[in-house]
């Protein structure tokens, strides 16, 4: 690994845990596109650079989602009893979602990246107030929902609260407590995306050395060694800066790289 990719690592994760800590958006929508174009300049094989960026995602995640839990766990806003629900069925879910990555090739996945961030693009510069909020589901409807999160989340390298949020705080939890337990089901999901990922994997022809499967593990300590300490200042700065400013500028960005997935 040269200085150079490593100064990108390190770079993708000052960016990561910012956007996490000041924007609430989870690590997975900077980390993968990062990840892509750092591994292409890096030539790894093209035909399975998404696939790694996907997996390492989801193997940094499990250290920023385990410390982001770990926070809202001391102020008590965590529903622990949510979690232990929804939990075993959104790593199913993940378990699916890795296995469906592994039978797509990178130009899929690349496309369904970008229409992820063009939802989240767009949601962020036009998302509408809440309407009123209705009781949560009953538990095969929860297990349906959360396994659905599941794949979906370790389809796109992401901890999940990007979906999460939204459908806990629809059934009736206010955002506190919603971004709380989706922070708290974000591990399990990336751990068992990640398991998944380096199962499917195993034994491809071009991974680059260091990887397990489609996990980069030179990129995954590059990251979190800057992620984690990074993530609390842009929870700082999110008291002093113009968040709704930031948000819009930060969409733009988002649209730009969706247009650049999906049609570049």
């Amino acid at each position: 690994m040269s200085w150079i990719e490593l100064a990108a690592y390190l770079g993708t994760g000052v960016c990561a845990g910012l956007i996490a800590g000041l924007l609430g958006v989870g690590g997975g929508v900077v980390v993968v596109p990062a990840l892509v174009w750092i591994f292409s300049g890096a030539g790894f094989a093209a035909d399975w650079s998404f696939h790694l960026a996907v997996g390492t995602s989801l193997a940094t995640l499990i250290g920023t989602g385990s410390a982001s839990a770990y926070s809202h766990h001391r102020r008590g806003t965590v529903r622990w009893d949510l979690v232990r629900i929804l939990a075993p069925w959104l790593v199913i879910g993940a378990w699916i979602g890795s296995a469906g990555a592994g039978l797509l090739d990178a130009t899929w996945l690349r496309r369904i990246f970008g229409l992820f961030q063009l939802y989240v693009g767009l949601d962020m510069l036009f998302k509408r107030a809440q309407v009123g909020a209705h009781k949560l589901p009953s538990r095969p409807a929860l297990g349906l929902i959360a396994t659905g999160i599941g794949s979906l989340s370790a389809l796109l390298g992401i901890a999940g609260g990007t979906l999460t949020v939204p459908f806990l705080t629809r059934s009736g939890l206010d955002i506190r407590r919603a971004v709380a337990t989706a922070a708290a089901c974000g591990p399990s999901i990336a751990l068992a995306g990640v398991l998944g990922f380096m199962v499917v994997g195993w034994g491809h022809a071009g991974l680059p050395p260091g990887s397990t499967g489609f996990v980069y593990w030179p990129a995954v300590a590059g990251i979190l060694l800057t992620s984690m300490p990074s993530a609390p200042i842009g929870a700082r700065l999110a008291h002093t800066l113009p968040l709704p400013v930031l948000k819009r500028i930060f969409a733009v960005l988002v649209l730009i790289v969706a247009a650049k997935l999906l049609w570049g």
